[in-house]
């Protein structure tokens, strides 16, 4: 899948660019961001495996992975709809996409269904989404990224997935060359759990964790 999106989709529309947060995007495609296509192409694989994964990771709690995704795709909605009109992508110099019109539309509707999900899967919850539905749902958040060049963005858009992920991978590497674990359990929220937190203290402190990181992405369209 990965590669048939970057060579049917990327090769033809893309330059092998990383638009950078904080910096103006540049049309020279041997600018500063160039990367070429073999190293857009890992960076692509990585996006897609890594999105798919935190989102995964997140999912242990009650209402918290679905409550973070219709966070992070309230933003995305935003800067697909940014991105896919002319005057907008001028003024904010972002890289001008059309074909994201369609991706605001997408985005929308999902976070209009995470928040009917998030209706049965608030805890005590009736309806959990699994490894397909986590999966599915990063993996739909990893390639709106790539489509629409917020490679980069998509750390902060999606930073609570970022911490959830990253812990794991510190714990792991910690026991497995110190024999000591950071925390007491991984993913993040386990350990805050641990710590005596009721678990719908810990979904909702992520939650405005989220959108704290939200608005900060969406602050970069501005701080360039």
């Amino acid at each position: 899948a990965v590669l048939f999106v970057t060579t049917r989709y990327l090769a033809t529309k893309y330059s092998w660019n990383l638009n950078i947060p904080f910096f103006k995007a540049t049309a020279d495609p041997m600018g500063v961001s160039y990367i070429g296509p073999w190293l857009y192409l890992i960076v692509v694989i990585i996006v897609l495996l890594g999105s798919s994964n935190a989102v995964n990771l997140t999912d242990g709690l009650d209402g918290l992975a679905i409550s973070v995704t219709f966070i992070a795709m309230a933003a995305l909605t935003a800067f697909t709809y940014l991105i896919s009109d002319a005057r907008w992508a001028r003024y904010l110099d972002l890289t001008h996409r059309p074909e994201a019109a369609e991706l605001t539309v997408f985005c929308g509707a999902m976070a209009g269904a995470s928040l009917g999900f998030l209706w049965y899967n608030a805890p005590p919850a009736e309806v959990f989404m699994g490894d397909v539905g986590s999966l599915a749902i990063g993996g739909a958040i990893g390639t709106i990224a790539v489509l629409t060049k917020l490679e980069f963005m998509l750390l902060m858009v999606g930073g609570v997935f970022v911490i959830e992920a990253m812990s794991v991978m510190i714990q792991v590497t910690s026991f497995k060359m110190t024999g000591r674990r950071i925390f007491k359990m991984s993913p993040l929220h386990h350990h805050f759990e641990l710590q005596g937190w009721r678990e719908s203290k810990v979904v909702f402190r992520f939650l405005i964790l989220a959108i704290l990181f939200a608005l900060l992405s969406l602050s970069t369209l501005k701080l360039r």
